[in-house]
């Protein structure tokens, strides 16, 4: 078996989505198989790019210069479920990101099993947001899509906490908060796929979070740092805007992130 980091690099330089998805699910199951094997697999180190490779579609607009639909049409649920799968296939580079580029900062083992479990589910969630798009006659790429997602990851690219801070415990936890929402609206809808895939995606999310808040303490306790504080400077560094409400204090509790984190950073809604 390769190094993690290795296999990290590998997955970021596939541009297909499904291949990269595929080669993402692959890799995990190797080293979930040889760990429970009780191995201890290489980490390794890797030259990862500072973009990820990408398809050729969808067309990457500026935030702004996306088309809003609205999401009770038809195309409106199209458009969202897309908008869902790109923001899937970046969580799957984020989390072999965060695997390749900082070898150098010492981890424990649980460290890298926590980050390949989220990789590999950010993978199925991809592939179940494209199973909807073409069970409506659509397609990942058919739609423009957000350029910016992948900021997070360029301004924190030296900066492992500012990672771990802004990636899962800001970008990922916002989705907590509004994926009950699109539920219900293809609920209403009667997409009975879209909701069974979007509940998976709900589920599962609550532990990436929830990692990124763990490591997160655990790197403030090695470096006697008060977590709340380090958090809150991390996030006016790298995150560009306020947090905005309203916020699913429960799900956020349940993956760490007490109110104290979030709500001085927020917005009046």
């Amino acid at each position: 078996m390769m190094p993690l980091a290795q296999m990290a690099e590998a997955v970021l330089r596939t541009a297909d989505g499904r291949e990269k998805t595929a080669l993402s699910r692959k890799l995990a199951a190797e080293w979930k198989d040889a760990r429970a094997d009780g191995q201890t697999p290489d980490i390794g180190t890797a030259d990862p790019p500072l973009h990820p490779a990408r398809p050729d579609q969808p067309e990457l607009l500026s935030p702004r210069d996306v088309p809003r639909r609205r999401p009770g049409s038809p195309q409106g649920r199209i458009a969202l479920l897309h908008a869902v799968a790109h923001i899937e296939l970046n969580a799957v580079d984020l989390h072999w990101d965060i695997i390749a580029r900082f070898t150098h900062v010492p981890m424990p083992m649980g460290f890298y099993d926590d980050w390949v479990k989220a990789a590999d589910e950010e993978s199925k969630h991809f592939n179940l947001m494209c199973d909807c798009l073409e069970e409506l006659g659509s397609h990942y790429g058919a739609l423009p899509a957000h350029a910016g997602m992948w900021r997070a990851a360029e301004d924190t690219a030296q900066d492992f906490m500012g990672r771990l801070a802004v990636v899962p415990m800001v970008l990922e936890a916002r989705g907590l908060d509004v994926t009950p929402g699109m539920i219900d609206i293809f609920r209403k809808a009667g997409a009975d796929s879209a909701v069974a895939a979007l509940e998976t995606i709900y589920a599962e999310e609550v532990a990436h979070v929830a990692y990124g808040s763990k490591w997160f303490h655990f790197l403030c306790g090695r470096d006697n740092l008060d977590p709340k504080d380090a958090f809150h400077s991390l996030v006016q560094r790298y995150f560009h805007s306020p947090l905005k409400p309203p916020f699913n204090e429960e799900k956020r509790a349940e993956a760490g992130l007490p109110p104290d984190f979030y709500w001085p950073l927020a917005v009046a809604d």
